[in-house]
């Protein structure tokens, strides 16, 4: 935000230089981007006034000047369209020095132009370095009294301040917001324009109705008639605008936009005779069409809140008003209206339509409650100052359930020295917090302190404390060592940390990936059609606009991301949290694993032969991880289906019974839709499912050898190698240490129906040396379990 230095030394002047002032403020926490001069640095610049001009006799876009403002009337070529007589402008005498790139000015001399003799020049805004207009001169106001310095007519000599403020400090938004804070940094005294009730002169009101109350709580109103648009701004006025990086338009827009810099409020004004029956703050109907001021309409979503009258709507409620009921030069009777939106309601509305406004910036977050009937006085004044009117009784609907309420906080005085180190006067900090307009009651503890209607950011103890240390000054703070009792916290070995996962991972050639919990609808519905999604109200874009319910589509936008810059070779993992919706509307929150990989086995290299990565690649990397906790047993990985996986590639990773994850190779259809060119490998797991870790435990090495039998069988092709493995383990006995599948073979000289598959069977025992009978006795429970329960056969 813009403001002029001498508009607010009009409300506080403290008796410091402006960098003095800048610096306060920002140390204050009102950040100043920077400043800069009004004006560019000039002399000889006076007021001027065409008093006749005529053609140039040899040049058609240049004219020949007839121009009062020095001690005679000179005359002067101009080329500027809008050159004609009776205006006044910026008229630079012979010897006159204009701002240019060289550090000694452009000096204006006495000049031929096309054989006609030119004494001066007449200005445009840019030439002033007032601003970039350039498509003309500068008109001045028709009371300008000529021959008038133009620094000291247009009081240049001032500087503007742009002020960089945080969303919880709306409240400076505005010359009285930081006038405020400023007087209470310096102890100065805040001098606020009076503003009095302009007293009724006609009875004429409008029927007000508000139909969403928790999203516009107040609204207030006035019918003026008669007023004359044709009457400008006065100078000062216009000033105060462009000084804050607002153009004058009309008398009327000019006071709304006023009313909005000096005092936060930002307000409208309506053609009266061309609303229809009254006014009603309503929700959109969809599909609804709104054309703006700006020309650009509008299908309203049934969410967005207007400003309607009983026939339609006519403005996009703290955005925009509309063209239909606009003020324009015929416009002679107004309605002028204010308004308090409530800021949760109205934040995102104008981004929803591509929009940002002044009115929107400060609706969002948040304009004093209780300001609306202050800002219509203050406005009624001004207008009737300048363009007249009769004004009718002020119309104050409100929904008094949906308005704001000031929060009263206890502040104790033992809590400043303890978390700021300060030991301030109680009296001392009593009048900050008075002069930050708060309600501030002592009492034995410290403070009873109730938040005024403009700071919605004041709630907690905490948010005193911050005021009074930035009051006091951050520069100012002492430097103390903080002390505390610290208890070290447990640190369980039951329980595997993510740091260790990641490392792992890390060990295994992935890159950790960090993306959106917000992803595309699209794509959540191709990668899980099967999940019901939680939708954002207010989505940072239409990509981002759902909660994730799994980490795949952030993980395969990755892998996009490198495919498309030619790394063939990827594997990334991520770790966050997956949203399920829930009948109580809060979503479920797990903690999830999620890895992908696709590419050469190993990194491309002389010994390397090009190998690509498969399904027991990742499922290898996988069960690394899950042997971190030691707790293989419980894991286990079955066949399974997934709609983003492929049919036969795709296993579902089990806890018991439950399933708490999946693995395997993307959907070819999947991937054709997404663009891939090489076959995806994925898993997700539930994070709580692999770091729950069994308690390590010794078991003493045995010094006894061991006994290794193998075995080939022949089962059907049908039947799980899992489902084997987990058989022999349960009655090959206690003796067995090891069980291995090393070899799976199907084809010549086997049943097509029929796989083989070779197991290794290692024992030893703790104590002694095993017989082989006790060996061949565990082998016979092993095959004999095999052919009961499989159909299984030794393969010759």
């Amino acid at each position: 935000m813009k403001i002029s230095e001498k508009w607010l030394r009009e409300w506080v002047n403290p008796n410091v230089s402006t960098d003095e002032l800048v610096e306060q403020i920002t140390m204050a926490g009102l950040e100043v981007d920077g400043t800069e001069d009004v004006a560019g640095e000039f002399t000889g610049v006076v007021v001027g006034e065409i008093l006749s001009i005529e053609q140039h006799p040899d040049a058609d876009k240049l004219r020949v000047c007839q121009v009062a403002g020095g001690d005679e009337v000179v005359q002067v070529v101009c080329g500027a369209p809008n050159a004609r007589a009776g205006i006044k402008i910026p008229f630079a005498t012979v010897g006159a020095i204009l701002p240019s790139d060289d550090a000694k000015g452009f000096k204006i001399k006495k000049a031929k132009l096309r054989g006609v003799e030119s004494f001066g020049m007449l200005c445009a805004e840019k030439e002033l370095q007032l601003s970039d207009a350039d498509e003309g001169l500068m008109e001045l106001a028709a009371d300008a009294p000529v021959g008038t310095n133009l620094r000291d007519y247009l009081e240049l000599d001032d500087t503007i301040i742009e002020v960089d403020l945080t969303p919880n400090r709306a409240d400076c938004l505005s010359i009285a917001g930081i006038a405020r804070d400023a007087g209470v940094l310096y102890k100065a005294e805040v001098t606020a324009p009076e503003i009095k009730p302009v007293a009724a002169q006609i009875d004429d009101t409008l029927p007000v109705e508000i139909l969403a109350g928790a999203d516009c709580s107040r609204y207030v109103g006035r019918v003026i008639r008669g007023v004359d648009v044709s009457k400008p701004s006065p100078l000062w006025m216009q000033e105060k605008l462009r000084r804050s990086g607002i153009r004058s338009i009309d008398a009327v827009v000019d006071v709304t936009n006023y009313v909005l810099l000096e005092l936060g409020q930002p307000m409208h004004a309506f053609d009266l005779n061309r609303l229809e029956g009254g006014i009603r703050v309503r929700h959109a109907e969809q599909g609804e069409k709104l054309v703006l001021l700006d020309g650009q309409e509008l299908e309203l979503k049934a969410e967005s809140l207007v400003i309607a009258d009983h026939q339609k709507a006519v403005a996009l409620a703290g955005i925009m008003g509309g063209d239909a009921t606009a003020v324009n030069t015929e416009t002679k009777d107004i309605f002028l209206e204010s308004a308090f939106f409530t800021p949760v309601k109205i934040a995102g509305r104008a981004r929803n339509y591509g929009l940002h406004t002044d009115s929107s910036h400060r609706f969002e977050r948040g304009v004093d409650y209780e300001l609306q009937v202050t800002a219509m006085e203050r406005a009624t004044q001004l207008l009737q100052s300048i363009v007249g009117g009769e004004v009718g009784p002020v119309i104050e609907v409100s929904s008094a359930a949906d308005l704001p309420t000031s929060a009263t906080i206890e502040l104790r005085e033992a809590r400043i020295e303890k978390l700021l180190g300060l030991n301030i006067e109680k009296a001392e900090v009593t009048d900050m917090l008075t002069r930050l307009g708060l309600a501030v009651t002592e009492n034995d503890q410290g403070w009873s302190v109730g938040s005024p209607s403009w700071r919605f950011d004041i709630a907690i103890e905490a948010d005193l404390l911050e005021e009074i240390a930035r009051i006091y000054g951050y520069n100012r703070l002492p430097v103390t060592n903080i002390t505390a009792d610290l208890k070290l916290k447990p640190k369980t070995e039951t329980k595997i940390g993510l740091k260790a996962i990641r490392r792992q991972l890390v060990a295994k050639g992935y890159q950790e990936a960090i993306t959106y919990c917000f992803v595309e609808p699209k794509a959540q519905q191709l990668i899980c059609p099967q999940d019901d999604t939680v939708a954002l109200a207010n989505p940072i874009s239409a990509d981002m606009a759902v909660m994730r319910t799994s980490l795949w589509p952030g993980l395969l936008n990755t892998m996009e991301h490198n495919l498309n810059r030619q790394q063939n070779r990827v594997r990334i993992f991520e770790s966050g949290l997956r949203f399920i919706p829930q009948a109580d509307g809060l979503p479920e929150q797990d903690a999830m694993l999620a890895g992908a990989i696709t590419g050469r086995r190993e990194p491309e290299s002389w010994s390397e032969n090009g190998d690509l990565v498969d399904f027991y690649d990742l499922k290898g990397d996988l069960e690394s991880v899950i042997a971190l906790a030691g707790n293989n047993t419980e894991l286990s990985f079955a066949k399974g289906e997934h709609p983003a996986l492929h049919p036969g590639q795709t296993a579902a990773i089990k806890q018991g019974e439950a399933i708490v994850g999946y693995i395997g190779a993307i959907h070819p259809e999947l991937q054709k839709k997404l663009g891939f060119a090489q076959t995806i490998y994925l898993f997700e797991v539930k994070l709580s499912a692999i770091t729950e870790s069994e308690l390590p435990k010794f078991t003493e090495l045995s010094k006894f050898p061991e006994v290794r039998r193998d075995l080939a069988i022949l089962i059907n092709r049908e039947i799980e190698a899992g489902a084997v493995l987990e058989t022999v383990q349960s009655v090959a006995g206690e003796d067995l240490r090891n069980l291995r599948l090393f070899d799976i073979y199907e084809g010549k000289g086997i049943d097509l129906k029929e796989k083989s598959l070779a197991l290794g069977l290692t024992y030893q025992h703790s104590s002694r040396t095993l017989n082989e009978d006790e060996v061949n006795a565990s082998v016979d429970r092993v095959v004999s379990e095999l052919q009961s329960r499989f159909g299984a056969t030794l393969r010759n």
